[in-house]
């Protein structure tokens, strides 16, 4: 995977005829791979919980007779994702990006021994509370860490490789979910495994450095030089290293403490703001965790009764998101962000429209099997077109297009979006399923990505190939203007 300089964006990248590709810096590359452990952990605590609840209620009898218990076991680690990410901005501005990574791991490895050792579903809460909170601050820092340490030429792939490991995460907790059911103790040991690759993350990132922006943005220019120095060839480097003194003076220049208030006061701020967090609630809000959730689920209420067959499909779903989210790491440099969301958003209508079809011939057939598989077939193609586009999209968007100062606040307010979305959708999903029908339940979801994608082209700028600074002056520019569909402001030419 080769990116061309790219041209048309910052000057210095047709300074060299030099072609970047994600394995010409082995450092770079090992700094994305540390840090997206962290999606790794976020994927398969979103996936592993429900082949264990399975065998929770087993073993609690409380919970077998309550699904507000069983809800609240699944539940309660977004719960703890929204707080994670709430605080996560402050910490990841203030402490820095390592000292964040650091401590969602200690959080999630005691969160992962509180659950293995549950004596009652309970303490199993609390254990999932904590998990949360890991994974929660753990979701803004990943993309946040590999951004700010990514040439800008391959800066969506590597961020969205945090992405893959998120879906290559939700695909090994379906493996572990089959290799401990025959294991006594079995869902101690699915819930507790996650704590090593926490173990892992927090051991080897001690040995790597901190942002180098978030170094240079609080003086600590000479750490900052040396790890650019490891990123970038000497060509590059003087250029980098310009851009962050520039960035540097126009902070002094405000002389305002980063405030939460500011980002609804300041237009562009506010502007940046609406685009990140709108495109983190539609990801949500088009259905993907309904179909990661519930897809066993999904297969059943399509006339498949059997559990190993729910299961095998679903375990295909999971392999067919992660293989998308590869795909899509190719894509989203050579194609852009903003071309790309609109593309998924299009086959997702689609996908989406098709599954409501199946539904509502399947309800008004005598015969539905062959109405089965069509829905099968629109899930299947849910995801192909979800995983390439919007699953990495959002988080890319979102690692770059705050001014530096607010790249943790915004950052972190805007993973809260989402995972407060998550939350919404995960547990009225079968309610609104149950109120009006399945089909209809599609529709509507079908509804909300037409909605996605009016947003999208509104207001999403291409921020392909551009540096932090450019990207600030997209900002600018649109704040001046006075109409919010300014095709030059919203990178209308890329299209």
């Amino acid at each position: 995977m080769t990116i061309e300089s790219l041209p048309g964006s910052s000057g210095y990248l047709g300074a060299s005829e030099r072609k970047l590709t994600y394995f010409s810096n082995s450092y770079v590359l090992g700094l994305t791979l540390v840090a997206g452990i962290g999606g790794l952990l976020f994927g398969y605590d979103t996936g592993v919980i429900s082949g264990a609840l399975l065998y929770i209620r087993d073993e609690f009898e409380v919970v077998n007779q309550s699904s507000f218990l069983q809800e609240t076991i699944v539940s309660m680690a977004l719960v703890g994702a929204i707080i994670g990410a709430a605080a996560g901005g402050w910490i990841n501005d203030v402490y820095g990006r390592k000292k964040a990574t650091l401590l969602a791991d200690v959080v999630f490895a005691i969160g992962s021994i509180v659950m293995a050792a549950a004596p009652d579903p309970y303490v199993l809460i609390f254990g999932r509370l904590l998990v949360g909170l890991g994974i929660g601050l753990a979701s803004v820092t990943a993309p946040m860490y590999i951004a700010e340490a990514s040439p800008t030429e391959i800066r969506g792939g590597l961020v969205s490789t945090n992405v893959l490991m998120i879906t290559g995460g939700q695909f090994l907790s379906y493996l572990v979910n089959l290799a401990f059911t025959e294991v006594p103790g079995t869902w101690r040991w699915m819930l507790g495994v996650s704590g090593v690759p926490a173990a892992i993350q927090f051991s080897l990132m001690l040995f790597l450095p901190e942002s180098p922006r978030w170094l240079y943005m609080k003086k600590e220019k000479s750490q900052a030089i040396v790890v650019l120095s490891k990123i970038y060839d000497p060509y590059r480097l003087e250029e980098e290293i310009d851009q962050l003194a520039a960035a540097l003076e126009e902070e002094r220049q405000r002389k305002n403490a980063v405030r939460y208030s500011d980002i609804f006061r300041s237009e562009e701020i506010r502007l940046a703001f609406l685009a990140g967090a709108g495109l983190q609630a539609f990801q949500q809000f088009t259905g993907i965790n309904t179909v990661m959730y519930y897809s066993p689920t999904i297969v059943q209420m399509a006339g498949f009764s059997s559990n190993q067959l729910a299961l095998l499909l679903s375990l295909i779903v999971a392999l067919m998101n992660a293989a998308g989210t590869v795909v899509g790491i190719y894509l989203i440099d050579h194609f852009g962000r903003r071309k790309l969301a609109l593309s998924s958003l299009c086959g997702v209508i689609v996908s989406l429209a098709l599954l409501s079809a199946a539904f509502f011939l399947e309800s008004s057939s005598s015969t539905n099997g062959f109405y089965g598989w069509i829905a099968v077939l629109g899930l299947a193609l849910y995801i192909a077109f979800f995983s390439p586009g919007m699953g990495p999209v959002p988080w890319t968007v979102n690692s770059e297009i705050y001014p530096q100062s607010y790249r943790g606040i915004c950052g972190g307010m805007s993973a809260t979006v989402n995972w407060v979305s998550n939350l919404i959708v995960a547990q009225s999903f079968l309610s609104i399923a149950d109120a009006v029908g399945t089909g209809a339940t599609f529709l509507i979801l079908a509804g909300i990505a037409v909605l996605a994608f009016a947003f999208v082209a509104l207001f999403v700028p291409e921020t392909k190939g551009l540096t932090f600074e450019e990207v600030e002056q997209i900002w600018r520019e649109k704040a001046r203007s006075s109409g919010y569909g300014s095709e030059a402001l919203l990178g209308g030419g890329d299209l």
